[in-house]
């Protein structure tokens, strides 16, 4: 049986995306602007088998996401039964975006064995089925989503603007919430969901101009206020979506810290209680050394930009 294998990497939002404006098509109800990480890799292999089965970071397991993707596309092409062997080099469901690296993965690779001959924007749009920040893991460097096809699209190259990440990691565990769960909860009950949504779309004009002029402060800006708005979104929610944690919150004040001592850096935060700060390559020891001495990280990871799926 022929066995086929691709990677992706996990990318991070600039411009958040939360909340879904067609739940059944996976489509985001705002546009977002996100950067594809080099280091953290998800590796995933599919084999013809008889029936479907995961195994997930050494570990069978189910999962509901990955089973409800493969009867999708069994609706629209002929997908066997399969084996799915995917592995990720960090953690899972911690707020890494897994789920984005994992899908672009899996689309990736079963283009390839199914011989489904999708080109790079329907690949794109099939990874967004299952995750609709795993459209932005199909291309690499510097990626926007946005209406009205809602598939992604490569804004900048790794190489034309190197910057580089480093992920204070506070807590290895899954989150309690879920992104699914928690963007319908925020967008049912947040009094201030609409004026999120509103307001996204100038971020996104916005920040694409920053990448464009390769103008650091004004993305930092940007990030930052994209990041806060959103969690402000879920921690109005009820019940409450609290993914920050006491390191979280003292990462971001050692990042503002940072600035004071004229290193350029910003910190922006996804559903989970890790502090990914984005600096300029020359001013990473600088950022290390502050995030490692913050109590309660339990390690960081750095990262320069990557690539693709492939």
């Amino acid at each position: 049986m022929s066995v086929t294998s691709a990677r992706a990497h996990p990318n991070i939002a600039l411009v958040k995306y939360w909340g879904k404006s067609d739940e059944s098509a996976n489509i985001p109800a705002t546009p977002s602007v996100s950067i594809t990480l080099s280091d953290l890799v998800t590796e995933t292999t599919v084999e013809t088998a008889e029936r479907d089965s995961l195994v997930m970071n050494g570990e069978e397991t189910a999962d509901t996401k990955i089973q409800s993707f493969l009867d999708l596309m069994r609706t629209q092409f002929d997908v066997p039964p399969l084996t799915i062997v995917t592995d990720n080099n960090f953690p899972t469901g911690a707020g890494l975006a897994s789920s984005a690296s994992g899908f672009a993965a899996l689309i990736t690779a079963l283009n390839v064995h199914c011989d489904l001959s999708l080109d790079r924007n329907q690949t794109s749009i099939w990874a967004r089925r299952g995750s609709a920040s795993a459209a932005r893991s199909i291309y690499g460097g510097y990626v926007s989503l946005s209406g009205p096809e809602w598939y992604a699209r490569q804004i900048l190259t790794a190489e034309h603007w190197p910057l580089t990440v480093v992920i204070a990691i506070v807590s290895e565990g899954k989150k309690a919430v879920s992104s699914t769960r928690g963007m319908r909860i925020s967008r049912e009950t947040s009094s201030f969901y609409n004026a999120w949504v509103a307001s996204s779309v100038d971020d996104y004009r916005n920040a694409l101009e920053a990448i464009d002029a390769r103008d650091f402060d004004a993305l930092a800006r940007i990030a930052e206020s994209s990041c806060l708005k959103m969690h402000g979104v879920m921690l109005t929610s009820y019940p409450t979506l609290q993914y920050w944690l006491e390191p979280t919150l003292a990462c971001m004040n050692a990042v503002r810290n940072l600035r004071e001592e004229d290193i350029d850096v910003f910190f922006t935060i996804d559903a989970g209680p890790q502090v990914k700060a984005v600096c300029r390559s020359e001013h990473t020891r600088a950022v290390v050394r502050a995030l490692e001495s913050v109590p309660g990280v339990v390690r960081t990871l750095t990262t320069g930009l990557g690539q693709g799926a492939e």
